[in-house]
């Protein structure tokens, strides 16, 4: 793998280059992490993985625009500050709220999160990952849960 490049998806066939990361700059481990977001957020834009490709050494996520990117009340910038991960609700009217964040040694540690469909937060317990999400903007990758039991009556 030599590159990893997030295209939009415009319609109509037309594909436009959103941001790309080269091996030399991002581990290979980040690059696995990333393809397994739901969302990409970056410049306050939210982005949805709609295609994961593979071209050759390159890898090619396309997304699609979700429009503007609003704040939370409780969100903190971890750039400079080491690999991170959020658990928030999943649920608008709670204004997606924070749970809990556990902080990672390697994108290897994300990747195990990113994977699964139950996941074991911190003082907490096991809750569902309805999605996930990598936020280039505070430099953190969010897993957006919610209880077992609500998983269950879906």
């Amino acid at each position: 793998m030599k590159k990893l490049t997030y295209f939009i998806d415009e319609g109509n066939g037309h594909f436009e280059p959103l941001y790309e990361y080269t091996s030399a700059t991002v581990g290979i481990d980040e690059f696995y992490a990333r393809q397994l977001c739901t969302y990409f957020v970056i410049k306050g834009n939210q982005y949805e993985l709609v295609s994961n490709e593979m071209s050759g050494e390159d890898e090619i996520l396309v997304v699609v625009d979700r429009g503007r990117n609003y704040s939370g009340m409780d969100e903190k910038n971890y750039r400079g500050l080491g690999i991170h991960v959020e658990f928030r609700k999943h649920q608008e009217r709670d204004n997606y709220k924070l749970l809990s964040t556990v902080g990672c040694k390697t994108h290897l540690d994300v990747i195990r999160y990113l994977l699964k469909d139950v996941t074991d937060i911190p003082e907490i317990g096991q809750m569902a990952v309805k999605s996930t999400e990598i936020d280039e903007d505070r430099g953190v990758y969010v897993l957006y849960v919610q209880d077992l039991q609500e998983n269950a009556m879906e």
